[in-house]
């Protein structure tokens, strides 16, 4: 067996000791506030905050009970479970006081001190209030308790080592909560406060480093989600989802129903808005919308269209666009919104990322059933009728036609997608 050198020892364990001492000096941090008394109201705002935040989703196993948790939540580093939110007091959280559940929601830190691994969207959740947090915990204690202990994380070597998640912290995460911006309105703020606190937009909509922070330098700028390989656009590009342009009450539209005359929600958006979004109020909703529109726009990456070379690819593409599309998206790209979106000057057809379309048509697209939009219409998957040079090509076409502008989508790219599950 070779040795090992001593400075490497000796840089593990300085490494080891910084992670213990910055674990550890974190505690300071946290904050202990007196017992909040339940009442009526407080538990409904604690129950329409948890909507919010879309925790019965990640938290409920299908066909499980709900807030139960043990949701395996896929990341590049191996699994992690969703813990147990019912007050059960062994394994749930109903030992728990209100100071603890403030920690983990504020800190990242579980009730016996433990650090939590950022699956959990802690850096989001970090910017509730702590009125809010304490509503969320006294909802939570009024649920059927449920006895299901929770699973242990399936990680990869080094990341099943906790005690690394101080270092990981040091480096990308601070608590702090949501400060109102003096020069802006009382909407905007309530969309500030509900996009990157519990709405924890960013989680999907900002691209992630190696380990897995999302990147500071472009919040909301848009990144594939890892694992489900769905493309959450960019919300500050003009050439992606920035809705600078929009009319509010289309934005309002799409994230209450589900669809608008612009644009319709599907792949992991669809469960937002069908577990979450549908249910806020007109006001929150509606500020949701202002502080979206009011985004920064960034400068979008000049586009590539198709090359003279590329017509027969594109022949084939309008094509099969005669064959299976025409009847719902109209031969203009018009289409006939909300129920069939326009493909003509969609940005999310033009996009440089060009794996929600390719999914679209493989696997098909649902915007979710929601009250505003009860019988969405869905379009079909054609994976099972179309080979991966077909799809190509269609997609292709589709990003090259009525003024649409982008590059060429290749059967590798098809083929990658392909196999890729749902969810």
């Amino acid at each position: 067996m070779k040795r090992i050198p001593l400075f490497l020892v000796l840089l593990v364990a300085a490494l080891l000791g910084l992670t213990l001492y910055l674990g550890l000096a974190e505690d300071r941090t946290d904050a202990v506030a007196p017992s909040p008394v339940a009442s009526p109201e407080l538990v409904a705002r604690g129950a329409y905050l948890a909507r919010v935040g879309n925790c019965m989703t990640c938290h409920t196993t299908r066909g499980g009970a709900d807030y139960a948790g043990g949701r395996g939540i896929q990341t590049p580093f191996g699994t992690i479970y969703s813990s147990n939110l019912t007050p059960d007091p062994d394994t749930g959280i109903g030992a728990w006081t209100a100071d603890d559940f403030w920690r983990a929601m504020h800190n990242g830190k579980s009730r016996d001190g433990s650090l939590l691994y950022p699956a959990f969207p802690y850096p989001n959740y970090s910017k509730v209030t702590r009125a809010d947090s304490d509503a969320m915990y006294l909802y939570l204690k009024t649920i059927e308790p449920v006895a299901q202990a929770n699973r242990t994380p399936e990680l990869r070597f080094p990341y099943n080592q906790r005690i690394l998640l101080a270092a990981w912290r040091a480096l990308y995460f601070r608590p702090e909560v949501q400060r109102p911006q003096q020069a802006q309105s009382v909407e905007w703020n309530r969309g500030a406060y509900l996009v990157e606190g519990l709405g924890h937009c960013s989680a999907c909509h900002t691209e992630r480093n190696a380990l897995g922070a999302t990147r500071e330098n472009d919040p909301l700028g848009g990144g594939l989600i890892p694992i489900l390989n769905w493309y959450a656009p960019s919300l500050t590009s003009a050439g992606e989802a920035w809705l600078g342009d929009w009319e509010t009450q289309q934005i309002v539209s799409l994230l209450k129903t589900g669809v608008s005359d612009r644009a319709a929600a599907s792949g992991p958006m669809a469960e937002v808005v069908r577990e979450s979004l549908q249910y806020l109020s007109d006001s929150d909703v509606r500020a949701m919308a202002v502080y979206l529109k009011a985004l920064p726009q960034t400068e979008s990456p000049p586009k590539r269209g198709a090359a003279p070379e590329d017509s027969d690819f594109l022949r084939l593409g309008a094509k099969l666009y005669e064959e299976h599309c025409v009847a719902c998206h109209q031969s203009n790209g018009q289409g006939e919104p909300p129920g069939f979106p326009p493909l003509a000057g969609n940005r999310a057809v033009v996009m440089s990322s060009a794996v929600n379309p390719i999914r679209m048509v493989l696997h098909g697209g649902y915007p979710p059933s929601t009250k505003g939009n009860p019988r969405p219409y869905g379009m079909p998957p054609f994976g099972s009728l179309l080979n991966d040079q077909e799809v190509a090509a269609l997609v292709s076409y589709t990003r090259n036609a009525w003024g649409n502008q982008a590059s060429i989508v290749s059967p590798a790219d098809v083929q990658r997608y392909r196999s890729v599950p749902l969810d």
